[in-house]
Formats: C-alpha cells, structure tokens, sequence
C-alpha cells in the first residue's frame, strides 16, 4: 500500500487498494488548492459545526473553538443533515474504456474515485448522501443518510467497481430507464449527482426526456459527462488500421481512423452540442468531466453548484 499524499496522480489510481484514503487525499489536496484560489471561502474548520442560536442549551457548544475564535458554534449530530444527495454513476460496459490499458484510468474508475472524494466533502458538511448504480437495469440503490455506517457502505460498493473481480463486459445501458426510475423513485427534493458516458443504443431524445422528468421532480441535477476527450471526441487516433470493439455488443469493426475521422467529429460534436442545448433548457449543470483532466474538475463544480443550493 502506498502513501495517498496529494497530489494524487491518476496513474497512481491502480496502486491503491484502499478508495477511502484516495479520496482523502483527493479532497485534502483540493481544499489545499481552494485556499490558494478565489474559492478560499469554503470552509473545513466548521464543517462539523453550526452557529449557536441564541435562547437554545449551551450543552454542546464548543467550548475550546469558542476559545480561538470568540464565536459560539454547537456540534453537530448525526441526524443534522444539510442537504440530501444522491450519486449515480453508469456502470455499463462502455465505462470501462480504455480498457485493460493500466497507463490510464477507465472512465469507471475516474467516476468512482469522483464519486467517493465528493461522498467525503459531503459527509464534511454534514450532507446526507445515498448512491445508485446502474446498466441495463438498476444494480443497487441506497437511501440517502449520514451515518459513519452508511459511508461504509457507499465505499465498500465502490471498491468493487475498481477491483479486478469487477467484470462488466457486455453490459449495456438502459439509461433513460434507469434514469425514470430513480426519478420515480426519489421522492423528496435532492441533488442528484450523474456519472455517465451518454453512450446507449437507445435514442438520446429519451435520455433527454429521463433527465428532464428528474428536473420535473424538482431535483437538482449536476451531470458529468465522463468522456476520454483526446480519443472519444476528438478521435486522435495514429494513420494505421485498428481494431474497435464495441465493449457493450462485442461487435467489431475494422478501419483506418483517418477514413472516418472528420464525419466522426462532425457528429460528436453535433452530439455535443445538442446535450449543452438540453441541459441548459431544462436547467441542468453539465460538466464535461475528461479523464484524462486532475479531479478538481469534477471538485470544483460540485462545490460551486452545492454552494448555489444554499
């Protein structure tokens, strides 16, 4: 096992067997970061507290903090929750990518480890946080508490969609059903956190219409959409013949990238641009979230986005 210090190399993802400690050490070295940037107002000191309120016991004041800052604040408890969150992230087949390749992380992977360091600054400020995972179908869909317990869990879960054991190939996705049902099924206001590709064989229009059925549920929506940009979008790929698998249907195809580049990146880039037009009519934050990028990208989004909730 080796040391988790920040900062934290995405080549260094595979070296790590414990996901908690990656992501301490991502969150450790991003508030770092906040402090040397405009962002410095987000705070870690009082995450574990809020303002005393005049009138109520002063049974759980802290006192030694009272001592540094002339300011009473009370300890916070478990059932004090600021915000319900929940994370869901696309664990089909197509997630995997580049797969087998151990000089980069999947896109998988970069969501997991997304996933838990966001689950660690929500625990942070005392948010309530559940997870979903889902394919072709909705694989595991927890609720949304605070509890030491409860974090367990979440990271526990996410472990094995990094370990070796985890074999997803030929999983497809039913995103847009998936997406109706965790809609449906999330009955109070929340933030829901996406991590997906928005790669599926079904009509993107449906997955549009799953992600505006959310919104119609009053929930607050961040989505990543987690894309390897040198190779998935702007498809640079070297002047010989390749072999692509369509890791979700195992069909195969032959060809020179140079033959198809250009209509490619036209229709990725229509693609693009059609999701943008999406997320902004339905009022939906989306972050074009490369693997290839540190996870400060990810980070820092989430952090402006929950601040804009409160």
């Amino acid at each position: 096992m080796q040391n988790a210090s920040y900062p934290l190399k995405l080549d260094q993802i595979h070296e790590l067997d414990n996901l908690e400690l990656v992501a301490g050490s991502v969150v450790e070295g991003f508030i770092t970061g906040l402090h040397k940037s405009p962002f410095h107002g987000f705070s870690v000191e009082f995450a574990e507290h809020r303002i005393y309120n005049t009138g109520e016991s002063t049974r759980h004041v802290d006192w030694k903090l009272f001592g540094r800052t002339d300011k009473l604040f009370v300890k916070k408890f478990e059932e004090e929750t600021n915000l319900r969150s929940y994370i869901v992230i696309d664990t089909s087949s197509s997630m995997l990518f580049p797969y087998k390749d151990n000089k980069k992380v999947s896109k998988l992977t970069f969501s997991v480890v997304s996933a838990a360091a966001i689950i660690n600054l929500l625990r942070r400020q005392r948010d309530a946080v559940g997870l979903t995972l889902f394919s072709n179908e909705i694989d595991l869909q927890t609720p949304s508490r605070l509890s030491s317990v409860h974090a367990r869990h979440l990271f526990n879960e996410l472990q094995k969609l990094i370990s070796p054991d985890f074999t997803a190939l030929k999983r497809t996705t039913s995103a847009a059903k998936s997406l109706h049902l965790i809609a449906e099924n999330t009955h109070k206001r929340s933030l829901i956190i996406l991590f997906t590709d928005m790669i599926s064989s079904e009509d993107p229009e449906e997955i549009f219409a799953a992600l505006q059925h959310l919104r119609h549920k009053k929930h607050d929506v961040i989505l990543f959409h987690v894309i390897d940009k040198k190779l998935e979008q702007d498809f640079s790929f070297g002047n010989r013949p390749f072999r692509f698998i369509d890791m979700e249907t195992g069909v195969e195809l032959k060809l020179n990238p140079n033959n198809i580049r250009e209509e490619y990146t036209i229709a990725m880039n229509k693609f693009m641009s059609q999701l943008k037009l999406k997320c902004g009519q339905y009022n939906i934050d989306l972050v074009e979230a490369d693997i290839n990028e540190n996870f400060s990208e990810v980070l820092q989004p989430f952090i402006l986005k929950r601040g804009k909730l409160f």
